[in-house]
């Protein structure tokens, strides 16, 4: 059950750091544009983790470091559970 569940754990981790990923470049390629349904879907599942950050960490100038501490606090929260599960 605990390899189950360290399973979902990773996988749901990989997911939310490919939308990351996926925001970010997109944002690269269309900054203010339409965004499709995919482009929405990508905002949707994003925006919660990625406004928590905005919150604490203030941009700097146009730049908005908020996706890559978002990337590092995944990885760390995701590393504990799995050190935890196992």
């Amino acid at each position: 059950m605990q390899a189950y569940i360290a399973l979902f754990i990773d996988i749901l981790g990989e997911i939310i750091i490919l939308a990351i990923l996926i925001r970010v470049i997109m944002s690269w390629i269309r900054p203010m544009g339409a965004r499709g349904t995919f482009g929405t879907f990508v905002f949707e599942i994003t925006e919660p983790l990625l406004s928590f950050f905005r919150k604490i960490i203030p941009r700097i100038g146009m730049i908005d470091i908020s996706p890559i501490v978002a990337l590092f606090a995944i990885e760390i929260v995701r590393s504990l559970l799995l050190s935890l599960l196992m």
